[in-house]
């Protein structure tokens, strides 16, 4: 069993099996961007958005990192975006880029394109974002209701991220790497 302990910027929130909203939280992977006493805040790596990247933001549509959509970032302020970014150099910190672990950070969308192009090696764009107020994440981890696993590069930036949720829980092995085969059908778990 892996040990809970209390999530902070750069961790991956991985639901459990006991989120079953049918929304933007079911077999979710949330990348921690901020996580202090103050609350938390993230965005959910592997769900996509129902809008299509070159309707919001068509100047961005060729500098995102495959496959290039919008993702569903969380149910907060829908209608803003938050990047991530990975820079190419990683002794450099591009204009507009801000580090939140390793080579991983935010980028300032107002951040001129043509200063962008060919900067960055991983490049995601994200609808809205997941938000705790001080202690609710840490309540609802105690609930059972998120792993707090250590977040990779690939995570973040990887090109399939559409199994994002089935790769961490298998790769964490032991109990946790059995929740990769789950299914919504009782008899088969």
């Amino acid at each position: 069993m892996v040990q809970v302990r209390r999530p902070r910027r750069g961790d991956l929130l991985v639901s459990t099996v006991d989120i079953r909203d049918g929304g933007v939280f079911d077999q979710s992977v949330v990348f921690l961007v901020d996580a202090d006493d103050d609350g938390a805040l993230g965005v959910v790596l592997n769900k996509e958005s129902e809008i299509r990247l070159e309707s919001v933001l068509p100047q961005w549509a060729p500098v995102v990192s495959p496959p290039r959509v919008l993702y569903q970032g969380g149910p907060v302020l829908p209608e803003g975006a938050v990047c991530l970014a990975s820079p190419r150099d990683a002794a450099e910190e591009p204009p507009g880029w801000r580090p939140v672990v390793g080579r991983i950070g935010l980028l300032h969308l107002d951040t001129p394109v043509e200063l962008v192009t060919g900067a960055y090696d991983g490049l995601r764009i994200f609808a809205g974002y997941a938000g705790w107020s001080p202690w609710q994440l840490e309540a609802e981890i105690g609930r059972g209701l998120w792993h707090v696993l250590p977040a990779i590069h690939t995570d973040v930036f990887g090109s399939t991220p559409w199994g994002l949720w089935r790769e961490v829980l298998h790769r964490q092995g032991g109990d946790l790497a059995t929740y990769a085969t789950w299914t919504d059908v009782p008899d088969l778990n």
